[in-house]
C-alpha cells in the first residue's frame, strides 16, 4: 500500500508539472466519477424492501468533490473527494419508530482520474475507507436485558485501500462501463477476514429506449457487481440491479429499481449467513 500511494503522488507531480496549462474548480458542479450503482459500499441515500422478510436496508451518505483539475491539452481529469456514508437494517416498527437492528459506517476519501477519448472514457479511482460494524438497539432486548437470540456484539473494523479501473464507451444507443477492482485492509477485525478482496461489475444504460417524463431525461439500465471477499473463506458476492433513473446520469436524479442479492450478509455483524435477498428499492443521487 505505501509503494502504491508512493506511485500515486509521483503520477500526480509529474502530471502538473508536464502539464503545460490547467484549470482548478473547487467544489466541481457536476461528478467526474459516479459510484458503482450496484455496489453496495457506496455513498447513497435511500430505501431498500426486502419482499422475503419486510426487512428494510437504509441509506443515507453522499460523496462529493472537493478540488477538480482540468488538463485540456491532455484530456484527462483529477478530482479529490471525500465520502461519509452508512446503511441500517430495519427489522419491524414499534413504537412509532423504525427498530434499527445493526448498522455499517464508512467514511474516507478518494482521488479519481478520468481520461476522455474518442469514443468514452477511461477512469480510475483510489479509495482508503474506514469501515466498522455495530448492532445497535433494535437488537436488544430491554425486558429481558441482553442481545436478541443470544447474540453478542462483533468487533468488526476494515480500514482499507481501494483502487478500481474502469472503461466506458457508447455501444450503439447505449452507454457500457465495466470496471475491476482490488482492496486491501491494512486493519481487519476479527482477524480471521482476509485482508485482500477483488471486484468486477459492469453496468449498461440508455436514454434512447423512452421519451423524457416530466422534461426529466429517463435512463433505463442493467447494473452487476461481484465482490470476492475472504469471510474468512473467499466467497463471492452478486448484486443485481434493473431499474430506471429519472434525470441525467451524470447528474441529480431519483433512481427506481429491483435487486437481486445472493452472498455473505452485507451487514458485517452477520458477515458469517449467506442469504438470498429479493428487493424492491428507492435513492436519490445528489451530487
Amino acid at each position: 500500500m505505501k509503494n502504491f500511494i508512493t506511485g500515486l503522488l509521483i503520477f500526480l507531480t509529474s502530471t502538473f508539472v508536464g502539464a503545460q496549462s490547467y484549470q482548478t474548480e473547487f467544489m466541481p458542479s457536476k461528478i467526474s466519477f459516479l459510484p458503482f450503482r450496484a455496489n453496495f459500499e457506496e455513498a447513497r441515500i435511500g430505501v431498500l424492501y426486502y419482499a422475503e422478510n419486510a426487512n428494510l436496508k437504509l441509506d443515507l451518505g453522499g460523496t462529493t468533490e472537493i478540488l477538480g483539475f482540468s488538463f485540456p491539452q491532455k484530456n484527462l481529469r483529477i478530482t479529490l473527494g471525500i465520502e461519509f456514508m452508512a446503511y441500517a437494517l430495519s427489522t419491524s416498527y414499534s413504537g412509532r419508530r423504525l427498530q434499527i437492528d445493526a448498522v455499517d459506517g464508512f467514511f474516507g476519501g478518494h482521488a479519481s482520474f478520468v481520461k476522455f477519448a474518442a469514443n468514452g472514457k477511461y477512469l480510475a479511482r483510489f479509495r482508503i475507507i474506514h469501515n466498522s460494524a455495530h448492532l445497535v438497539d433494535g437488537h436488544y432486548d430491554e425486558e429481558l436485558k441482553r442481545w436478541m437470540n443470544n447474540d453478542k456484539p462483533i468487533p468488526f473494523t476494515r480500514d482499507f485501500g481501494e483502487l478500481t479501473l474502469a472503461r466506458e464507451q457508447a455501444i450503439g444507443e447505449y452507454q457500457i462501463k465495466y470496471y475491476g477492482g482490488i482492496a486491501y485492509a491494512t486493519l481487519v477485525r476479527p482477524s480471521t477476514l482476509k485482508k485482500y478482496s477483488f471486484s468486477t461489475g459492469i453496468e449498461v444504460h440508455s436514454n434512447k429506449i423512452y421519451s423524457n417524463i416530466f422534461n426529466q431525461e429517463l435512463n433505463i439500465f442493467f447494473a452487476y457487481n461481484f465482490v470476492l471477499k475472504g469471510m474468512p473463506v473467499y466467497t463471492g458476492n452478486n448484486h443485481f440491479m434493473v431499474g430506471a433513473k429519472f434525470g441525467e446520469w451524470y447528474g441529480k436524479g431519483l433512481v427506481l429499481y429491483l435487486s437481486y442479492f445472493s452472498g455473505k450478509n452485507v451487514f458485517s455483524e452477520y458477515y458469517k449467513n449467506s442469504i438470498k435477498r429479493f428487493g424492491i428499492g428507492f435513492y436519490v443521487d445528489i451530487f
